[in-house]
């Protein structure tokens, strides 16, 4: 099974949103099936076969995120964070001004889905292969 720290590693090659694609071909590589990445504090939930599961707790200082999603305007920074022009805490910092709590990433369906505080689906979204 993979390793927080495996992952870690791949994390470090994304630099923006640009990055994201090749990212989720590492995570394949090394076992991953999905994740929860919650916006508050940057705490990541991973997880594999049979059940097995391994949190990233390097977090980030508390963030704040809105009470009710603002759909439109977070799809504009989403559209900004895949096209290179923002960094990951950035990127954190526009889906909570959003309304985005975490987001799930389903690596055997390759969708990503931004969820708000109450658990709604906001926004469902097909991962380049």
């Amino acid at each position: 099974m993979f390793t927080t720290a495996q992952i870690k590693e791949a994390h470090s090659k994304v630099k923006s949103g640009a990055d994201f694609p090749a990212y989720i071909q590492d995570l394949i590589e090394l076992g991953v099936k999905g994740y929860d990445t919650f916006v508050n504090d940057g705490h990541v939930e991973y997880f594999g076969e049979d059940n097995f599961r391994a949190a990233a707790t390097d977090t980030y200082s508390s963030i704040t995120v809105a009470a009710s999603a603002n759909k439109e305007r977070f799809i504009e920074f989403l559209v900004m964070h895949q096209d290179g022009q923002t960094d990951y805490l950035t990127f954190c910092n526009h889906a909570a001004q959003c309304g985005i709590a975490r987001w799930s990433v389903n690596i055997i369906e390759m969708t990503c889905t931004y969820f708000d505080k109450l658990a709604s689906a906001i926004l469902i979204e097909k991962i380049p292969a």
